[in-house]
């Protein structure tokens, strides 16, 4: 009997000697960036794709580290966990982030169906909202670079835009009579616009670089931060006369937008995210040429974004004040739901398109939270008290600055009292009417708003859940 138990004992540690040299090989494979040999051992044990090894670091870390993108995604297809710590509680981000691996960080950095062991009950595959999406890396600690900014600035790959009274320049092409008008922005090199960055009324602001997906070829080592850096962005705002600034150019139909509420929402949404950044920041400039704090002049710094007071005395430059630096404002809007589940609330302005009815909405005053500026606002424009408030998403709001915070909210009452100095009519919608708006279109007796506004999406929101919040 001794001998069969030494027999088994010696059998067991032989497996276990095969499986902690299987798992040695692939954390090797992945650390030398050995796609074809991780991607091999993974066919044939599957179970490899979280071990860890004497180290404590799994395969994804081992890549992390060692800047190895191929691989790194490889092992995210195969549903490898992206949260586990080594010994030091880094994950494979921290580790990426930490060796100046930015493609790798940013790969490990986007949010998937795994974050929902994180926060379960989330919804971070909600719909995205226009003006929303981050084409550019904001690089903000750049921003008090100044040698960095100067170099970029006369880069020959840097990307310049124009901006007129807070209107990009833009090229509108339209290919046959029926296909919708594309709206792009038009896009300068340093060389054309160079003269106009002399100039003291020039406005300019950093806005980042290009993000970049992957690598420009497998050797990833060239993808390093310092090294083949992606193309900046800047945003001018001038006063030139918009004539001569056509002349700059070489595009036909370009333009200016003449009605912001309207045009701003013709471009794809990569553009339409940088429009949000730059017209907001420059807005910020038009409204304080001088300090809030004492009147005097302040000049522009950290990339456009801060401005600092001329006067010396000036408390302003004495700690961190928020005046010195560009303001967003915080709005609600809310799509309020009838008791019964089944309808809901919407109101209409007077200067809204006949037939248009949306999500009431108001600023968020100082000291006043969320939840409460929702119930504020609603019973003060409608009359209707509202109980249980949700967030839902949000959306930057370029006009000029304003971040909408978009919400549903249950109705504890429903007798309607328009204040006619807020809207001009609100009424309760059913669900059915709402779905038919949202698949019909315009129609002159009921429209919802177009769909890059958040109140289009916090409608299409609630008519595909179900009728409790």
């Amino acid at each position: 009997m001794a001998s069969v138990s030494s027999m088994a004992a010696r059998m067991t540690s032989l497996q276990l000697s095969a499986k902690e040299e299987m798992v040695e090989e692939f954390l090797d494979a992945a650390a030398r960036g050995d796609l074809a040999q991780v991607s091999t051992l993974l066919s044939h044990v599957p179970s490899l794709i979280n071990q860890t090894g004497n180290s404590g670091w799994t395969a994804l870390m081992l890549a992390a580290r060692n800047g190895h993108y191929y691989v790194v995604e490889a092992l995210l297809s195969h549903g490898c966990d992206k949260f586990s710590v080594n010994s030091s509680s880094q994950t494979a981000y921290d580790i990426g982030k930490f060796w100046g691996h930015r493609h790798i960080s940013d790969l490990l950095g986007r949010t998937d169906d795994s974050c929902q062991q994180v926060l379960p009950g989330s919804d971070l595959n909600q719909q995205e909202n226009y003006f929303s999406r981050e084409t550019l890396d904001r690089l903000s600690g750049k921003r008090t670079d100044k040698v960095w900014l100067e170099e970029k600035q006369s880069d020959p790959n840097t990307v310049y835009l124009l901006f007129s009274n807070l209107n990009p320049m833009v090229n509108s092409s339209q290919e046959d009579d029926d296909a919708k008008v594309e709206t792009k922005l038009c896009r300068f090199r340093y060389e054309a616009v160079k003269d106009l960055l002399q100039k003291p009324a020039t406005v300019l602001i950093f806005l980042g670089v290009e993000k970049r997906k992957k690598p420009s070829s497998s050797n990833s080592s060239q993808t390093v931060e310092g090294v083949l850096e992606p193309p900046a962005w800047f945003a001018i705002g001038t006063d030139e006369d918009a004539a001569e600034l056509f002349k700059r150019c070489r595009e036909k139909n370009c333009s200016f937008p003449k009605m912001p509420n309207r045009d701003l929402l013709k471009f794809s949404e990569e553009e339409a995210g940088i429009v949000a950044q730059a017209r907001s920041v420059l807005s910020w400039h038009s409204r304080h040429s001088f300090c809030p704090t004492c009147g005097s002049s302040t000049k522009l710094e950290e990339g456009g974004y801060k401005r600092s007071c001329l006067n010396s005395d000036c408390r302003s430059l004495k700690g961190v004040h928020n005046t010195c630096y560009p303001r967003v404002d915080p709005v609600v809007i809310m799509l309020v739901i009838h008791p019964d589940g089944n309808q809901c609330l919407l109101g209409r302005k007077k200067i809204f398109p006949v037939g248009m009815f949306s999500c009431l909405a108001g600023f968020i005053e100082p000291g006043e939270t969320i939840e409460e500026a929702v119930r504020r606002e609603v019973e003060e424009e409608s009359g209707v008290k509202v109980g249980p408030v949700q967030y839902v998403s949000c959306q930057p709001w370029p006009m000029p600055s304003n971040l909408m915070i978009g919400c549903l909210a249950v109705a504890i009452s429903t007798d309607i009292k328009v204040d006619e100095n807020e809207i001009e009519e609100a009424r309760w919608f059913p669900r059915q009417q709402a779905i038919e708006s949202l698949l019909r279109g315009a129609s002159p007796a009921f429209t919802v708003p177009p769909r890059q506004t958040i109140a289009h999406q916090l409608i299409r929101h609630w008519v595909s859940m179900t009728s409790n919040l």
